[in-house]
């Protein structure tokens, strides 16, 4: 296990990302859309085992390839960093949250300077750069009063942005709105009035599909970069009626049916081994207090997931009546597993007032609060457990046992770096460049590899300086081979960390450790890829190894060591 690290060496050299621009290929370049959907477990789509209705992205599947063993980096913060920058998220300086500053260059909370963007890099290579939906990779800082934009979208290679900033919020009422480097009200903006009304997950669809028709009609010879980063299934579960309406009566029979349900079409489709265990579930259905109040939430979520879905028709649609689609790679991931925080579900819950009890918001005023306080007409915003979500006057997260049925066969959820926290589907749709349609792969991959990807399809070069500064070559390897259904992408070693929960996935092997303290585990993945069972006695030279490397990889990639005393570690 010594050798990790040279082959990790050699599998870089043997891949390079960089592609001088050849004239003659100029023309045969793909456009890129990266979509990236918010807090949502394995099983949640239905190409992947979900009884949720997402015909969209299971067409894109049937006709593109599935990667059954694709990474992301556990939490939102350091996912989004990593994804658009092709490194580990500690190397950018966002190893945990924006928010978040436990001490040391990998956690200053704050995009460096040692690290470009996608769009950054393919700018230079002559692609014009959309993005809609959230950004999370820099704080809400101020200096003399005006918040400073150093690393929002536009001071980051996009031409254009549509979204919200911060990371969390209400999805009829966001907070932190922005076209390009304005602040703004959904309920005062000119450019977009929805018929049926503002909500945040139609905005980001909306202005992606049209990102896509007006690049067509003004910059159609240049290739494009789309970034579509939505926030469902994030908390609060909000979704329109008519979207809940679908689902109603469908989670009556609980958490363990649903959960059953969903390894039995995971095992179908191909994504889960048949002889793996199912996890052992967090709660028991006949014990929990309030059922109708569980099954509303779990039908919220599901809403939330098929409106994504129908946004992601509308992108597709406008990518085919403009006839990009052949010609643009469509990827498809999750920015960590489903989610157990336990946002308004508090003993207190808050009954609804007959009529508004407080004074209407101006159109044109800016929502300050992740939790707003009230509604625009008036309404106080409401809290607690049995507090029915959907509607705009709730902020309620849908919970732990729904988060283990996200999961599901997994262990554990979003912060940890056990499957549950960090397996993502991978759907990638792209009909003049994937061979073998409707192909399931098993190739290890991850978030570091879309970077590779697109400096690979879009002939690009990765800068040496960002503002002087000498920037971290990129980590990952492209995925063109598995596109084009070849040999298996090499084995390397990937690891991970966040607030202490640590990993390393080299092959059939993963070495995992729960907490800044947490004694170290082996799994073979080949057999036990859910972690039910601790082999590392059996094999200590691996786990050894193993251990090496990540102590290796914390170094150089700026990581905190271990053991050492968490900042938040009563909260883990």
């Amino acid at each position: 296990m010594l050798t990790l690290q040279l082959r990790h060496l050699a599998f870089a050299l043997a891949f390079p990302i960089t592609t001088a621009v050849a004239q003659d290929n100029v023309a045969k370049r793909p456009n890129i859309v990266v979509i990236l959907a918010d807090d949502m477990g394995y099983s949640d789509i239905g190409c992947y085992g979900a009884e949720i209705e997402t015909p969209q992205l299971d067409a894109l599947a049937a006709n593109g390839l599935r990667l059954t063993q694709f990474y992301n980096g556990a939490r939102c913060c350091p996912t989004r960093a990593s994804l658009l920058t092709g490194l580990y998220a500690h190397q950018t300086g966002v190893g945990w949250m924006v928010d978040s500053k436990p001490g040391g260059k990998g956690y200053r909370g704050d995009l460096n300077d040692q690290c470009v963007t996608i769009a950054e890099v393919l700018r230079g290579a002559g692609y014009r750069n959309y993005a809609a939906g959230k950004w999370h990779v820099t704080p809400l800082k101020r200096e003399k009063g005006q918040l400073r934009r150093h690393n929002w979208p536009l001071q980051r290679g996009f031409d254009r942005h549509y979204g919200t900033i911060h990371g969390a919020g209400s999805l009829w009422d966001p907070n932190t709105l922005v076209r390009g480097n304005k602040l703004i009200s959904p309920y005062a903006d000119e450019e977009y009035q929805p018929e049926d009304g503002f909500f945040y997950t139609d905005a980001i669809s909306d202005h992606a599909a049209k990102f896509v028709r007006e690049h067509h009609e003004k910059d159609g010879q240049q290739p494009f970069f789309l970034y579509v980063a939505y926030t469902a299934a994030h908390w609060p579960m909000h979704a329109r009626e008519r979207d809940i309406a679908k689902y109603r009566g469908r989670y009556a029979k609980g958490f363990a049916a649903v959960r059953a349900a969903r390894l039995k079409k995971q095992v179908e489709l191909g994504v889960i081994d048949e002889h793996w265990p199912l996890t052992k579930p967090p709660g028991s259905w006949e014990k929990v207090k309030d059922q109708p109040f569980e099954e509303r939430c779990m039908e919220v979520y599901a809403a939330m997931v098929d409106s994504m879905d129908q946004g992601i028709g509308r992108i597709v649609s406008a990518l085919r009546e403009t006839g990009e689609l052949d010609n643009t790679l469509i990827l498809y991931l999750q920015d960590n597993g489903g989610c157990a925080e336990a946002y308004g579900r508090g003993k207190n819950a808050t009954t609804r007032v007959a009529k508004p009890s407080l004074p209407p918001m101006p159109a044109a005023a800016l929502q300050t609060g992740m939790i707003p306080k009230q509604t625009r007409d008036g309404y106080p915003v409401r809290l607690g457990y049995g507090v029915m979500p959907g509607a705009a006057d709730t902020y309620v997260a849908y919970g732990r046992d729904w988060a283990n049925v996200s999961n599901t066969p997994f262990r554990m959820y979003k912060h940890w770096v056990h499957e549950g926290g960090i397996a993502t589907p991978l759907i990638a749709h792209w009909p003049a460049g994937i061979a073998g349609k409707g192909t399931i792969r098993h190739d290890i991959t991850h978030l570091i590899d879309v970077m590779a990807t697109a400096i690979d399809l879009g002939q690009a070069k990765y800068p040496s300086q960002r503002n002087g500064t000498k920037t971290v070559p990129p980590e990952g390897v492209s995925m063109r081979s598995a596109f084009e259904n070849r040999d298996r992408m090499a084995q390397r070693t990937l690891f991970f960390e966040h607030e202490g929960n640590r990993a390393a996935r080299d092959g059939q092997w993963k070495l995992v450790a729960r907490g800044p303290r947490g004694v170290w585990q082996l799994h073979d993945m080949q057999t036990d890829r859910v972690e039910a069972s601790n082999v590392a006695a059996e094999h200590p030279e691996i786990t050894a190894g193993l251990i090496a490397a990540w102590e290796a990889w914390a170094k150089r990639c700026d990581v905190l060591p271990w053991p050492y005393q968490h900042p938040y570690e009563s909260r883990l």
